[in-house]
């Protein structure tokens, strides 16, 4: 744990203004993964879309009851502004555990998920949610380890989601 805390420190020299203003705009994108929720609704919405859209809500549902509702509880970590809190924030202090960042796993599942479909739409998402993985570090709320898992766990769970509805898809084109 030593040197994800040498790292986060390290991250706090590199603040300033700019940096500050747009790594928390790019952090409350995350919040609740509220962006790709509304994201995977509007998919929904749309008839050539759909697909997509279903697969990514699914996606994340999956991510969060193996990120948030079971791995949170179990490995219960403190976040690393609860154990140095000297650090000052730029957000509000999370309330609940570290580990697996929530922000990231959403983030990486449902972009992840928009490029097995649009590959152009899906880069631009796998970096904003690189991003704002990245802005959970610089706000010193993460630990790497949380944000590393984080990710891992949103690309097997898109990859897993891709599978099944690959196997759905060829299933039902093989019973016609």
């Amino acid at each position: 744990m030593a040197w994800e805390f040498d790292f986060l420190y390290a991250l706090q020299e590199i603040h300033n203004p700019i940096l500050d203003e747009l790594m928390t705009f790019v952090s409350m994108l995350g919040n609740a993964g509220l962006l790709w929720i509304v994201l995977a609704i509007v998919l929904l919405c749309i008839p050539k879309t759909r697909k997509c859209g279903g697969q990514m809500a699914l996606s994340m549902l999956l991510t969060f009851v193996i990120g948030n509702l079971i791995l949170k509880n179990v490995v219960a970590r403190e976040r690393p502004c609860w154990i140095d809190d000297t650090v000052p924030l730029l957000l509000n202090s999370p309330v609940d555990y570290s580990f697996p960042s929530g922000h990231t796993m959403n983030g990486f599942t449902a972009a992840l998920t928009l490029f097995f479909y649009n590959k152009k739409w899906g880069t631009a998402a796998l970096i904003l949610a690189a991003v704002i993985a990245f802005s959970r570090l610089y706000h010193f709320v993460h630990f790497p380890t949380d944000v590393l898992a984080g990710i891992v766990i949103g690309v097997v769970s898109a990859v897993v989601m891709q599978k099944i509805f690959q196997y759905w898809s060829e299933r039902k084109k093989n019973s016609k």
